[in-house]
C-alpha cells in the first residue's frame, strides 16, 4: 500500500510557543549550532520528540538568506534512506540551499490517505519556523517535496501550512482522498505545483484524476509546454487564477519511483528524466507569490 530534532537544537516553530534561547548561547554545544555540514536536529511538536536531518552546503555561513527545501521519505522510510537515494544534498552544494529530511513517525507521516495520526502539518510549521529564525532561511523560498506518502504529504502541506511553502514538487504521490472531496480543499495563498508520475504506476488514475480537480478549483489555464526531447515523457504546464504554475510530467513507462536516482527501494537510474533536477530549477523559478 503506498504509504509513503530532548534536543539537539532548542527550537521553536510558527505554530508553537517562541523560545527563549537564542540558536548561539553560550550554553549550546558547538554541534548544535547552524554551520555548514550534516546535522541531526530534534524539536518537539505537541509533546513528542520530532527529528528531521539537515543539509547546509560547504561554505555555508547564515550570513545571507538561503532557499529551503524539505524533502519527505515514503512508507515505510526515514529521512536518511530518502536522501541516500534522491542526492538534492549535491544539488544544494550546487546552488547555495539547505535541505531538511525529517522523519515520519513510525515510518510515515499522516497525509491525504495514510499513515498514521500525528500532526505533521504542526511539525513542518515547526520545523521551517525554526529554519528560518536560526539558520536564516529565507521564508519566501521554502519548497516541499516528496516521494509516495511524502508526496501527498507534500499536498497536504501546500494546503494546511498557510503561506509556509512557495511551491512543492510531488513524485510518485498526489492530490487524493477523503479531505480532497471538499471542494474547498485548496491553498488560501497561491502554492505552485510539479507533479512527476508513471503512466505504468498503479496509482496513476488517482494522480491524474487529482491534479485535474486541483487544476478546475483552482482555475488553471493551460500553456504553452516545452517539448521533452523524448516520446517517454509527456508534459503539461498550466497557469493558475492565482498565478501559481502547474507542471506534470508523465514518464510513459514508469512506476512508482523517482526518476533518475541512481539506487534505493524506489530508484529509476534509467528513466528519460532526472526528478532531482527538474525540482530544484522549478523551485528555484517560484519564490512565494505576495
Amino acid at each position: 500500500m503506498r504509504r509513503t530534532i530532548k534536543i539537539l537544537v532548542l527550537v521553536c516553530g510558527l505554530a508553537l510557543a517562541a523560545c527563549s534561547s537564542a540558536p548561539h548561547s553560550p550554553s549550546a554545544p558547538a554541534s548544535q549550532r547552524p554551520a555548514a555540514g550534516d546535522h541531526r536536529l530534534t524539536l518537539d511538536v505537541g509533546g513528542r520528540e520530532r527529528a528531521f536531518l539537515l543539509h547546509a552546503p560547504p561554505g555555508w555561513t547564515g550570513d545571507e538568506p538561503v532557499p529551503l527545501v524539505v524533502a519527505m521519505h515514503f512508507y515505510p522510510g526515514t529521512g536518511e534512506r530518502l536522501r541516500a537515494m534522491i542526492e538534492m544534498d549535491a544539488k544544494a552544494d550546487e546552488h547555495g540551499f539547505l535541505v531538511a529530511y525529517p522523519d515520519g513517525v513510525d515510518g510515515g507521516f499522516n497525509a491525504l490517505i495514510c499513515c498514521g495520526a500525528e500532526d505533521d502539518v504542526a511539525f513542518l510549521k515547526a520545523l521551517t519556523g525554526r529554519l528560518i529564525t536560526g539558520w536564516r532561511v529565507d521564508a519566501d523560498r521554502i519548497y516541499a517535496t516528496g516521494i509516495s506518502n511524502g508526496a501527498d504529504m507534500s499536498f497536504r502541506a501546500a494546503i494546511e501550512a498557510t503561506g509556509v511553502f512557495a511551491a512543492i514538487g510531488a513524485v510518485s504521490g498526489g492530490y487524493g482522498g477523503p479531505k480532497t472531496e471538499d471542494a474547498g480543499y485548496v491553498p488560501a495563498e497561491p502554492v505552485s505545483v510539479m507533479s512527476i508520475v508513471g503512466r505504468q504506476d498503479r496509482y496513476y488514475d488517482i494522480f491524474d484524476a487529482g491534479l485535474k480537480k486541483w487544476r478546475e478549483r483552482l482555475g488553471c489555464a493551460p500553456k504553452p509546454a516545452s517539448p521533452t526531447g523524448t516520446d517517454r515523457v509527456e508534459r503539461f504546464s498550466a497557469r493558475c487564477a492565482d498565478g501559481s504554475d502547474v507542471e506534470v510530467y508523465v514518464v510513459t513507462d514508469m512506476g512508482h519511483s523517482w526518476p533518475g536516482a541512481q539506487s534505493g527501494e524506489l530508484a529509476q537510474p534509467g528513466a528519460p528524466i532526472v526528478a532531482t533536477d527538474l525540482l530544484w530549477d522549478f523551485f528555484a523559478a517560484h519564490p512565494r507569490l505576495k
